[in-house]
């Protein structure tokens, strides 16, 4: 009997543990429902995700006081203390509209959650709507960051990269963390390694930062991938786009087909998507087929992307990810040389040589454990990842017999993060983040048939680091850590390889190298007004110099003998963020100096690396601003500007000086917006791009200019893009790039001053489609 009333107890009280859960509703301020919201328990892995209603339920073990935390991009966060006792616990959340992305939550920054506008730094988050609003008008990565981000120049309107540098630098890129820049020999071809459909967020850290190391002096670029919709065991969304030119059309039509799955099952959590993108011709405003070199016509395009995530308990949790890209362009139009200031490099009728141009692969993978309430209430994150990379280039003369070059690179590597509180009283609250990073990358670039032409260069970097984060009475946010980067290069003797005028073919005599860099960062924040949070800081950041580039042409015949020492960047920065009613404002004044920096240059028709102090320095900002309900706008800008001190004397204006080149510094850049937002179910956006003059270099005696010294002329365009969903989740959609078909050479075209790279950007092109939610 009283085994009986014993199990009976355990029965009902079984039955209220389950019963206990918090249920709700998400709405804006204008009463209107919040869908795909993050509902989470704070210092827990428990949450959900609003539907097309607003409403979640979240399950719970056991009664007791919880703190929910609600987040929605474009939102400010909304926090409540929510008391459930053995019953169903009911609330809503009420979220305000941000003018901006002030409060915007970053993990790249210090490798820890925090809010952008207590951030002793210039760090800028690219939300998921900011990416589908832009993904209407062009799926380029490179385009769409140019777009938002003030102080990254440009994107080329090509596969190639180059000269995208953000304040004058070339930034690191990464993949949930995973290094997709190729530092030993870079290829200029890390913008484009992922499809934005299967984009969260982009989290850009502007100026050199010690939190990373080889490649950060330029700053971080984050692609953040999706995170899984957990209010439903079963989500899936499928979109088809009609892509093309609306002048001079014949030949231009593609398409975009686009799928994902997500959602959760008891402890699992997923998230599955697939992209297949085909492109048509690309033409310019008059029609001409732009050049395929490097183009981005033709080409077939497709993402496969996974991630798995399981909570073991509350505590402790294990993801796994997995993306998948890939590229190939197959022309039927080779390239016809224009003359630079003359007449553009464009495409005509012909049969391409060797194999299709693009990325073959790149594979990234990572297994990522997480675990809270350790010792001393830490936490810790540790992930194991590989990346697999190769690209093709285009078929060119300038070898002996003509060729194709490809690079390949292979890393293998661990981010492991501790991050542990204290306190000092009741008024500093401390964090330590304290951790290493292992990398081993293995790059090289070969042609096609097999000729070296860098050898297969095998990297070891291993790099313990600190960093404390103070909150003095609330208002003072201070931050400062160091970070030691070892690194050891093991490169191989080779040969040059034979170019049609017959240089190369000297031996090099590899080598083993070891570097160490020593880098530091501090910041201080005041943020105890939301009208003027003013900050300063130092960061420091290490790149290794393009050892592949410097060796396949290098005039020393040993490593050894080499000017390869790597890059230690110094970024200092004041600036101010500022919010007030729907109004949002950043500024930032910086300077950047190197003792010995590194850029291309071009000597007697070949290229070499020019190893010079340098300086850089400038200013951005962006204001942004929710007039009235249903309307907001917005302005970001940014001024910089570059010397080397060639003679190295310390003083940058000697006439033996000379301004860094437009592979380096962008031309004065200011970009616009309006957009209408009535409710959660029409958008229309506009923006307005526009680049300045940056006239710094003298032609020379036969009027020709040298590589990076080609005068850049001032240009604008406008593009159009709207969405409409309908109360059944049909989605439309559709955009117009170069609205008014401006017929212009994008400053990438103009800077690079050879003929080859004289090409005109696109004319007006459209994409439109139509996608469902079921």
């Amino acid at each position: 009997m009283r085994f009986t009333i014993v199990l009976l107890f355990i029965s009902v009280f079984s039955v209220a543990v389950k019963a206990q859960s918090i249920k709700g509703r998400i709405i804006d301020e204008q009463d209107q429902p919040v869908p795909d919201a993050s509902i989470t328990i704070k210092g827990s892995f428990i949450g959900a995700v609003s539907d097309r209603e607003g409403l979640f339920k979240i399950s719970l073990k056991q009664p007791g006081t919880y703190t929910i935390i609600v987040q929605s991009v474009g939102y400010q966060p909304n926090e409540q203390v929510i008391d459930v006792q053995n019953s169903e616990a009911a609330t809503s959340f009420t979220l305000v509209r941000a003018a901006g992305s002030l409060k915007e939550v970053t993990v790249t920054a210090s490798r820890k959650a925090e809010v952008v506008d207590r951030t002793p730094a210039s760090v800028q988050v690219v939300n998921e709507k900011q990416l589908q609003t832009q993904l209407l008008v062009s799926p380029n990565l490179s385009n769409i960051l140019g777009q938002i981000v003030p102080s990254l120049a440009y994107s080329s309107n090509a596969t190639s990269n180059t000269g995208q540098t953000l304040r004058g630098r070339t930034p690191l890129i990464l993949i949930d963390g995973i290094p997709q820049s190729t530092p030993l020999r870079n290829g200029a071809r890390d913008f484009r390694t992922i499809d934005p459909s299967v984009l969260q967020r982009v989290e850009v850290i502007k100026g050199a930062t010690a939190v990373y190391g080889n490649g950060a002096d330029g700053g971080v670029i984050n692609y953040i991938t999706l995170q899984p919709q957990t209010a439903k065991k079963f989500n899936a969304y499928s979109s088809i786009a009609r892509t093309g030119m609306l002048a001079h059309a014949d030949g231009t039509g593609g398409f975009r087909l686009n799928q994902h799955f997500t959602g959760k099952a008891g402890k699992i959590d997923y998230a599955v998507a697939g992209l297949y993108e085909k492109t048509g011709e690309y033409k310019d405003a008059k029609g001409g087929i732009i050049s395929p070199v490097y183009g981005l016509g033709e080409t077939d395009i497709v993402n496969v992307f996974s991630k798995l995530g399981i909570n073991l308990n509350d505590k402790n949790r294990i993801e796994v990810m997995y993306n998948y890209f890939g590229s190939g362009q197959k022309s039927k139009y080779i390239q016809q040389i224009g003359k630079y200031g003359v007449t553009p490099t464009i495409g005509v009728e012909g049969e391409t040589k060797g194999e299709k141009e693009g990325t073959r692969y790149n594979h990234n993978a990572y297994v990522k454990f997480l675990s809270k309430k350790l010792f001393l209430n830490s936490t810790l994150e540790t992930s194991v990842y590989g990346q697999k990379f190769y690209t093709v280039y285009g078929w060119s003369a300038s070898f002996e017999n003509g060729g194709q070059s490809t690079i390949r690179s292979d890393k293998k590597g661990v981010r492991s993060t501790i991050n542990t509180p204290w306190s000092i009283g009741n008024s500093i609250r401390n964090e330590v983040l304290y951790g290493v990073d292992y990398m081993n990358d293995v790059t090289w670039q070969e042609l096609t048939d097999g000729r070296i032409w860098v050898p297969k260069m095998d990297m070891n970097n291993l790099a313990p680091f600190v960093q404390l984060h103070s909150t003095i009475k609330d208002h003072w946010i201070f931050k400062a850590g160091y970070r030691l980067d070892q690194v050891k290069i093991d490169i191989p003797s080779f040969t040059q390889i034979k170019t049609s005028t017959t240089t190369g073919g000297k031996l090099i005599n590899g080598g083993k190298l070891d570097f160490t860099a020593s880098t530091f960062n501090f910041g201080l924040r005041y943020a105890k007004w939301e009208l003027f949070k003013p900050f300063a800081s130092f960061t420091q950041g290490f790149s290794m110099v393009d050892i592949g580039h410097y060796a396949r042409g290098a005039k020393e015949n040993d490593i050894a003998n080499m000017n390869l020492e790597p890059i230690i960047a110094n970024n200092y920065e004041v600036g101010f963020s500022s919010s007030v009613n729907k109004v949002s404002l950043n500024i930032a004044a910086f300077a950047s100096t190197s003792k010995l920096g590194s850029t291309l240059i071009e000597n007697n028709g070949f290229f070499e690396q020019q190893r010079a102090p340098e300086r850089i320095y400038g200013i951005e900002g962006s204001i942004d601003v929710a007039s009235i309900k249903s309307f907001l706008f917005g302005v970001g800008g940014v001024y910089m500007e570059g010397k080397a001190d060639l003679n190295k004397n310390g003083n940058y204006d000697d006439a033996a000086d000379a301004y860094l080149t437009g592979r380096r510094i962008t031309a004065p850049k200011v970009t616009t917006y309006v957009k209408y937002v009535p409710n959660n179910r029409v958008l229309v956006h506009a923006e307005w791009l526009y680049s300045g003059d940056r006239k710094r270099f003298q032609p020379k005696t036969n009027g020709t200019y040298t590589f990076g010294e080609g005068p850049v002329n001032s240009y604008g365009i406008v593009n159009l893009s709207a969405s409409y969903k309908t109360k059944k989740d049909i989605h439309f959609f559709g955009g117009i790039e170069n609205l008014l078909n401006k017929d212009y050479y994008a400053a990438y075209a103009q800077w690079y001053a050879m003929n080859d790279y004289y090409i005109k950007s696109n004319g007006i092109r459209f994409n439109a489609g139509i996608g469902l939610k079921w």
